[in-house]
């Protein structure tokens, strides 16, 4: 008789298996197979909460294999195999899926379907998570509640406050890596003089 697998290993084969957003859809379906992409564990203390798989991680089947994880290994200052090593670190998108493209090419919102039958449990099955980074607006709005403000720029501005008033995990909201965000990046030189030193130590410190 086959052991059960442990509950761990059944959440991560459940959620790889995920189809709600093909069979149980809010609005269109997925306009393709559903192919999540995340990095789930029970040791990393740091977890990346993004939006969704882009096309080249939804080809991939590895989150962030493009130029925005680039930028965002460097904010990090992690190397490719520590941010790949799922011991240490956890990536969990809004959306495990790629949610397509718009008619200007553009990604699409993460599926609504998703954070509401994943995100409770995946998070429970993860208590140790000392760090979680909020990416971009889907994310914030999820995780931070009333502590996030009215725009993304003026929830990465606080982040001092945001980082005072969490604990367990602290938040840290960054905007997202992407190169559309290069001219934000631009207009807010203080992110990268402000935050980012905060943001690496952290992570030094917690990976040890």
């Amino acid at each position: 008789m086959a052991k059960p697998a442990a509950p761990f290993k059944r959440l991560q084969a459940e959620i790889a298996a995920c189809r709600i957003c093909r069979e149980a859809p809010e609005g269109p379906p997925l306009p393709h197979e559903p192919k999540p992409v995340f990095q789930i564990s029970e040791t990393a203390r740091i977890c990346i909460a993004g939006q969704a798989a882009g096309t080249l991680a939804h080809q991939s089947g590895t989150p962030f294999t493009d130029p925005s994880g680039d930028r965002l290994r460097a904010w990090l200052g992690t190397s490719e195999e520590e941010f790949y090593d799922t011991v240490r670190i956890a990536i969990v998108p809004m959306g495990f899926c790629f949610p397509g493209l718009d008619a200007k090419g553009s990604d699409l919102p993460p599926r609504r379907e998703c954070a509401p039958a994943w995100r409770a449990r995946v998070f429970a099955a993860m208590p140790q998570i000392e760090l979680l980074l909020t990416i971009g607006q889907y994310a914030q709005s999820w995780h931070l509640g009333p502590l996030r403000q009215a725009s993304l720029t003026a929830t990465v501005a606080d982040w001092q406050n945001i980082w005072s008033a969490t604990q367990h995990p602290r938040v840290l909201p960054l905007p997202h890596p992407s190169w559309r965000n290069n001219a934000w990046l631009k207009r807010h030189p203080w992110f990268e003089i402000d935050v980012l030193p905060v943001l690496r130590a952290e992570v030094r410190r917690l990976l040890g």
